[in-house]
């Protein structure tokens, strides 16, 4: 592929407008949309972690209740501190402020996405490479709900970014590049101390770049100028420092913290449990290496996946065969490490795995850019061809994104949830693979809950609050309910109970109040079981709040 001859001026114009209309109108369905998305599993304890950053800072830096919180102290507060004040400034409650805050960060990513793709290969790829993203379900149902992958994803995109930049800038880039590599590079590392990785992405385009300028100028020259490169970036690391400490106090609070907290996250620190995994329930420290390439083949959409290899190996054929620059031959070596080094890691050293790919999110982003490279390419090649072939592929390519758009707004609020045609959707990978894992449907059963207590006129006991048994995170049912509910995993006594759809939730005999479904498959129930009772049995949740609700040694009615 001949990455270095895209050059598609004519429609540079119309690319660029439309990519600017895409993004206005992703921003307007999200503004419209973010307050449909329910809580998950982590959202009580990180708004929580959230208000506390908050008072450490509105205290003077006295507060530090922060530090010792749970173990997400560990983890950078970034997203949770400003959607704490967010809070603040909007007529919204904190969580939808965090369903707010998490749709400006998903768009912050799209945006980068765009300006990267464009830079690399130009208009076309670019605002292809925006809306491959943006109907990938993956991202667009997790950058609502998710505080720590997506920022995560989106601070590795804008690094990359950065890189790209200093890349075409080589081998002194500007002022302005390395103060948006030291921002993006202490974001990165103060949302997640993995963010570390990005050295061996930025190592492997280095190397390309070094090696391709090395032929040319030989290779002591050629690494003065990688040298000089490398001190130009590293100008940056005050700035990036005093970003990392912003977003993630603690890591500054004594010398060895960011060691203490790469220790505690080497070794899984929960009592593993079981996951469905193409139809078997499998222990999470013993996920088959199958597990990541497989779910991203059946979580990514078709068009997205085949464009994304096709960048990749197109890439790989421009950086062997020495197609192109220097510098857009490293900004390719970026992007195919960023999207398939982890995914190689983790084939070869099985890390605890679970809750579908969500933790490797950070690689999709930069596969839509090589998805978008590709794309434009193909454009390219057929607009040179015949103007017709062309057209037809943009109708192929609009027809494929329409479908994945009309699954996507079918299946709403769970667009996390889905998985795409090969896999059978999600009606075909219920049986086989975990669906709504951070229990999103439990907004929706809770709200029925509500509807039909006031529909039927029921009357509250005396002298206590409606109970609520819950299998899953009884806070956010608790939450979603109001102050007249108790939620809690103990069954005994209680009028109503709500549950999810997945396998370790057991079916009650009791009226069913309601069902929340999405092609056939239930998400969440609701049962009235003021006049049932079943036997109930006590399993510790895998979740890492229970220090926040204070829920062991209950009874529930898992399996």
């Amino acid at each position: 592929m001949r990455f270095d001859k895209i050059n598609l001026r004519r429609p540079a114009t119309a690319a660029d407008l439309l990519a600017l209309a895409v993004l206005v109108a992703l921003a307007v369905i999200a503004v419209l949309t973010f307050d449909d998305y329910g809580l998950g599993w982590d959202d009580y304890a990180h708004s929580h972690y959230g208000e506390l950053l908050y008072s450490y800072y509105s205290s003077g830096l006295v507060d530090k209740r922060a530090f010792a919180f749970s173990n997400l102290f560990y983890y950078g507060g970034g997203f949770d501190l400003a959607a704490s004040v967010l809070d603040r400034f909007t007529t919204t409650d904190l969580f939808e402020s965090r369903r707010l805050m998490g749709a400006v960060v998903g768009l912050l990513g799209l945006f980068v996405v765009w300006r990267l793709a464009r830079r690399i290969a130009g208009p076309i790829a670019g605002v292809s490479a925006l809306i491959l993203l943006a109907i990938t379900p993956l991202y667009w149902g997790h950058m609502f709900i998710n505080a720590k992958d997506t920022p995560f994803a989106v601070a590795m995109i804008f690094l990359l970014y950065t890189l790209v930049r200093a890349f075409d800038e080589y081998p002194r880039p500007k002022p302005l590049t390395i103060i948006l590599f030291g921002l993006a590079l202490g974001l990165l590392i103060g949302t997640r101390l993995i963010g570390g990785i990005a050295i061996l992405f930025a190592g492997t385009a280095l190397l390309v770049l070094l090696l391709a300028e090395a032929r040319t100028l030989g290779f002591l020259p050629a690494s003065k100028r990688a040298a000089t490169l490398v001190g130009s970036l590293a100008l940056s690391l005050p700035l990036a420092y005093v970003v990392m400490a912003l977003v993630w106090p603690y890591a500054v609070q004594a010398p060895l913290n960011p060691f203490k907290a790469f220790a505690y996250y080497s070794n899984f620190w929960e009592k593993p449990w079981k996951e469905l995994y193409d139809g078997m329930l499998i222990s999470i420290p013993q996920m088959p290496r199958s597990y990541l390439p497989k779910l991203c083949l059946l979580k990514i959409p078709e068009i997205v996946g085949a464009f994304a290899i096709a960048g990749a190996a197109g890439s790989l054929v421009a950086i062997i065969r020495g197609i192109g620059t220097p510098a857009k031959r490293a900004a390719l070596a970026l992007l195919v490490a960023a999207a398939l080094f982890p995914i190689l890691l983790a084939i070869i050293t099985r890390p605890v795995l679970y809750n579908g790919i969500r933790h490797f999110l950070f690689v999709v982003p930069p596969m839509a850019v090589l998805a978008g490279v590709a794309s434009a390419w193909l454009f390219e090649k057929l607009n040179a061809y015949r103007r017709p072939a062309a057209l037809a592929a943009l109708a192929v390519f609009t027809l494929s994104i329409g479908i994945t758009i009309a699954d996507m707004v079918r299946i709403h609020p769970y667009q996390y949830a889905l998985f795409n045609r090969v896999a059978g959707g999600v009606q075909g990978a219920a049986d086989r693979y975990m669906i709504d894992y951070w229990a999103l449907g439990f907004k929706e059963a809770s709200e029925t809950l509500l509807e039909r207590i006031e529909e039927q006129k029921l009357v509250k006991p005396a002298n206590r609050k409606w109970k609520v048994a819950v299998c899953g995170p009884a806070a956010v049912v608790g939450l979603e309910l109001g102050k007249d509910f108790e939620a809690t995993n103990d069954s005994r006594g209680a009028d109503f109970a709500v549950s999810l759809g997945t396998f370790y939730c057991a079916e009650l005999f009791a009226p069913i109040i309601n069902e929340v479904r999405r092609d056939g498959v239930v998400f969440a129930r609701v049962y009235d079981i003021r006049r049932s009772s079943f036997v109930s049995t006590y399993i510790p949740e895998p979740s890492d709040w229970d220090q926040v609700t204070s829920q062991s040694g209950v009874h529930t009615f898992w399996k």
